[in-house]
């Protein structure tokens, strides 16, 4: 009897791991812990992990030319849904979907032409409207920046949308935009980035948005170390017209590093929530200098990809999330609530409104 007993034991709990969901996750550079695009596919993973209870195998590659054998050793394991993340991984995600058509596949941030393959995009110029109208309603130059990853259309999406909101909300307001770089290095490169973002800040920027994936954290750095905007330094021609954050509360180290005339310098984060990496003297309470994020939530649709294979409802082809789908966004936390008063927040919804309904049409390029 004990011995009937496991192996009873033993067939249930082999029929179970076979009947356990696999999916393999190849990711872009940067890494999966870029604090940005790559965690937020990561972030959807573990989800999934916790409430579908799923196993998940990542990958990610040193070198790009790797990619394609870390997603074919998925495919040749026979997991249920391998998923790349990012345009670069395109060719591979496709070839190997082309050569295992019984296979689910599915590709983040562009449109593979095979029909096994579920390709997940954003409208991220409708997220970037919403943070460049935030940005226009709050800085006191009137000159904000743009900080690109690598510069493609995807991108250009980003800048599109942002110099839009930034001009409806403040038409005189000027937005100077630069990309990090022409190749797939651009997006790991923070060092480029805090260059281009002091740069922006001689020409009188006081409010920076970066698209750049872990570039992006050259920028924050920047940021944490300058603090501010001087009237001293500020260019010909440029000069403050507001001081909205007058009565938030400064730390310490930004009373001594900016006293007398001066306004605080924000980065605007992207894909992920980024508001707390503005919190440089761990204190929520005083002034924050992430002035807000615009939240590409790859996260959802990740999730709600390996939830449909999981129900057996994979659909092969493009699904676009924008702001009607909860695909983009844009983040108010403690971290930044005392910079975005009630009354902005209701004309930043008021211009979301207008967009699902259609009565705004922002640009993608």
């Amino acid at each position: 009897m004990k011995k009937l007993v496991t192996l009873a034991l033993a067939v249930s709990t082999t029929l179970a791991a076979a009947q356990t969901m696999r999916v393999g996750i190849a990711y872009d550079a940067g890494g999966k812990f870029d604090k940005s695009f790559n965690q937020s596919a990561y972030e959807g993973s573990q989800r999934a992990v916790k409430t579908l209870g799923v196993q998940v195998k990542d990958f990610e590659p040193s070198d790009p030319s790797q990619v394609i054998q870390g997603i074919r050793s998925f495919a040749n394991e026979g997991f249920d849904l391998t998923i790349g993340v990012g345009f670069a991984n395109n060719a591979s995600i496709s070839q190997v979907a082309k050569d295992n058509p019984d296979l689910a596949f599915g590709l983040v941030d562009d449109v593979s032409t095979q029909k096994n393959v579920a390709s997940l995009t954003f409208q991220e110029e409708q997220g970037s409207y919403l943070v460049g109208y935030i940005a226009g309603m709050n800085s006191s130059t009137g000159v904000v920046g743009f900080v690109g990853g690598m510069d493609i259309p995807l991108i250009h999406k980003f800048e599109a949308g942002y110099t839009a909101g930034v001009k409806a909300a403040n038409p005189s307001a000027r937005v100077i935009a630069q990309y990090v770089g022409t190749t797939p290095e651009a997006w790991n490169n923070p060092g480029k980035a805090k260059e281009i973002a002091g740069s922006m800040r001689s020409r009188g920027a006081d409010i920076i948005f970066a698209a750049a994936g872990a570039s992006g954290n050259g920028v924050i750095d920047y940021v944490k170390q300058t603090q501010c905007v001087k009237a001293a330094n500020l260019p010909s021609g440029v000069k403050f017209t507001s001081d909205n954050f007058a009565k938030v509360s400064k730390s310490a180290s930004y009373k001594a590093a900016c006293a007398g005339n001066t306004r605080p310098l924000f980065f605007i984060g992207v894909d992920s929530n980024q508001n707390y990496l503005g919190d440089f003297d761990k204190n929520p309470a005083t002034l924050n200098h992430g002035l807000t994020s615009m939240l590409k939530r790859v996260d959802n649709a990740v999730y709600t990809l390996i939830s449909d294979v999981k129900d057996n409802k994979f659909k092969g082809g493009q699904r676009v999330f924008g702001l009607k789908e909860g695909g983009v966004g844009y983040a108010v936390d403690q971290y930044n609530k005392a910079l975005i008063s009630s009354a902005q927040v209701l004309k930043v919804e008021a211009a979301k409104a207008k967009i699902i309904s259609g009565s705004i049409k922002v640009p993608t390029k």
